[in-house]
């Protein structure tokens, strides 16, 4: 029988040292056995990689960042739209969530599927609210403060030990050890995501992250734990394997029952020496490691459009442990004319 193709656009189409996931989330689409995909790139940067994959998307278009509004972003949706008749949009960065989770019934109006987070559930997982978070689902955080000027780290600080991590609203994160190097990472990461920065407590143990999706009604549809293997000076991971953890599974259906969580997820945990897990953050997005998810069989991606377009989908039953992705970098060699055409027109 002839599969249904539908036409998906696709944001995080960075590929730097701190990657988004759009790249591999258009891989995972491509490789959808329920239906064939039409990808459709949206971008913010002129020089995401993504843009010019010609063999993973079909045609490209920026958008306006987060800080227009969301006016102007449905303008520039309504646009494409008219174009390229999109059936699904999913968007990959923290930072433009709150604006398509506003626009989400706008844009169901014009025939546009999405499947995010409530607005509440995207509010009360922020950073800055995960002390409360621990509390009301009762579960183990580290402890935190925000900060919003430099003066009130010092009053701050007295409140916890060495090191601490130093952490944006949205991303970045150092640890530090004195004064000097709070200064450093508070300067650099308010100059770039804004305040507040949070100060947490560090947890010394092992790191763990689950990438999942919620059906908004408690039910966990997919969850794939790994174990970072070789990580950036900005902490990300640049390999990692799958794992098996039942106790860390069923700390991710926990998650998803008690918040009836509704999309895609990440989980950040630290194991402590005591063996219990401590969350320390909740990132409402497909993180872009999620190929390493399809590679151990559960095709995250695939789920969420369908979910979007509104069918059933059954849970997934199992994955293969001991699977591992190792990133690397290439050349692309680009015609100067795409590049042009894509800074003047906003198209490719």
């Amino acid at each position: 029988m002839k599969k249904k193709k539908l036409t998906v656009a696709v944001t995080g189409l960075n590929a730097i040292d701190n990657p988004g996931p759009g790249v591999p989330v258009i891989r995972a689409l491509h490789e959808a056995e329920s239906f064939d995909v039409r990808i459709i790139g949206l971008s913010y940067e002129t020089l995401e990689p993504g843009i010019y994959m010609h063999n993973l998307i079909e045609k490209s278009y920026q958008i306006p960042f987060p800080s227009a509004g969301t006016d102007t972003l449905m303008e520039r949706i309504k646009y494409i739209h008219s174009i390229e008749r999109l059936d699904v949009v999913i968007p990959n960065f923290d930072a433009e969530l709150y604006s398509f989770i506003k626009l989400q019934d706008k844009l169901k109006s014009l025939g546009i599927n999405t499947f995010l987070p409530t607005l509440e559930q995207f509010e009360e997982r922020h950073k800055v609210n995960l002390n409360k978070f621990g509390e009301k689902y009762n579960m183990h955080v580290p402890k935190s403060e925000p900060v919003y000027t430099f003066g009130e780290i010092q009053q701050v600080m007295k409140d916890f030990d060495w090191p601490v991590l130093v952490k944006g609203k949205y991303y970045d994160a150092g640890i530090a050890y004195n004064f000097d190097q709070i200064a450093l990472y508070f300067n650099k990461i308010s100059a770039k995501w804004g305040v507040p920065v949070i100060i947490q407590e560090f947890i010394h143990g092992t790191e763990f992250n689950v990438t999942g999706l919620g059906d908004g009604k408690g039910n966990t549809i997919g969850a794939v734990p790994m174990r970072k293997q070789y990580i950036t000076d900005k902490g990300k991971a640049w390999g990692g394997i799958s794992i098996t953890d039942e106790k860390l599974l069923e700390l991710t259906r926990e998650f998803v029952a008690k918040t009836n969580w509704r999309g895609p997820f990440e989980l950040e945990l630290m194991k402590s020496k005591n063996n219990e897990f401590y969350l320390l953050e909740i990132n409402p997005r497909i993180p872009a490691w999620i190929y390493l998810a399809v590679g151990a069989g559960q095709n995250i991606p695939e789920a969420l459009v369908k979910l979007a377009m509104g069918e059933d989908v059954a849970p997934f039953k199992s994955y293969m442990a001991g699977k591992m992705f190792i990133r690397f970098s290439w050349d692309m060699i680009v015609d100067l004319k795409e590049f042009e055409t894509i800074s003047t027109y906003g198209e490719l």
